[in-house]
């Protein structure tokens, strides 16, 4: 078995699905996007800047600033590594705020829908 092209992104997803045991859980990895920043000069990582979406809800009752202490404390191994993560952007959701989005998201997309009926 050959070694993973995605270790650091691998053990991310394995921390996070087995701790929170989220519903959604998305993982982009902007790392090329950063490679020219002075920070990065010298660092041969292809993992060092990622986004996260994670629906779970281990985060009911807590405000965001909890919630993304809790990613960082779960993620701290990953952050201290030489070469490891860099930076880190999150959006943590319960799944009923997950649900209300998407709610929204539907009737303003039925709103626009219904403006270009108008029109035409």
């Amino acid at each position: 078995m050959s070694a993973s092209m995605t270790p650091m992104e691998d053990a991310v997803r394995a921390k996070i699905t087995e701790t929170l045991s989220p519903s959604y859980l998305e993982i982009l990895n902007d790392s090329h996007m950063h490679s020219h920043h002075e920070a990065m000069q010298g660092n041969v990582s292809k993992e060092t800047h990622f986004r996260l979406v994670i629906v779970s809800d281990a985060f009911k009752a807590k405000p965001q600033p909890a919630r993304h202490r809790m990613i960082y404390a779960l993620l701290k191994e990953e952050l201290a590594a030489e070469g490891g993560i860099h930076a880190l952007q999150l959006r943590t959701q319960t799944t009923q705020e997950r649900a209300r989005q998407e709610d929204r998201e539907k009737a303003e997309q039925g709103e626009t829908i219904a403006e270009v009926e108008k029109a035409d």
